[in-house]
């Protein structure tokens, strides 16, 4: 255990978090999510819902605030026009923990999961939510 991290995140997915860099994506996938398949570097968080990890994660993660839409969330084919439900308690994450709001940019199915599999790892959670695939652009820390 560590002081002031969060116990949720694993030791594999605390170093997967720290090799990123500036500009590097992560995917926070879903249960029914390829992850096998998409990941580059994979890390297992099955007992666990994106939100979780996602809050988990973004108290030691910046988001990439050189870009319009540091946040890429998997487009629905049933209702393609329509937010999926668990999107409203991404944005409330996400605009919380960077103190503003983020802007989340929607990619059709395939795309995403050429997208994922050039981002830096892919954490597999076992979220059951549909269409709970995120992907989050990593920033940078300023000097203090």
């Amino acid at each position: 255990m560590l002081k002031r991290i969060p116990p949720i995140l694993s030791p594999e997915l605390l170093h997967l978090i720290a090799q990123m860099g500036h500009g590097d994506e992560l995917v926070i996938a879903d249960a029914n999510f390829p992850a096998v398949t998409c990941a580059n570097r994979l890390v297992r968080a099955d007992g666990h819902g994106v939100p979780a990890i996602l809050e988990a994660i973004l108290q030691l993660f910046p988001l990439d605030s050189f870009v319009d839409a540091p946040v890429a969330l998997m487009r629905r084919l049933d209702k393609p026009g329509e937010p999926a439900p668990i999107w409203a308690e991404y944005q409330r994450i996400l605009d919380s923990a960077e103190g503003r709001h983020i802007a989340m940019e929607q990619i059709e199915r395939f795309a995403f999961y050429e997208r994922a599999k050039t981002t830096f790892g892919v954490v597999a959670t076992g979220e059951g939510a549909l269409y709970g695939n995120i992907i989050i652009k990593k920033g940078i820390i300023p000097p203090s």
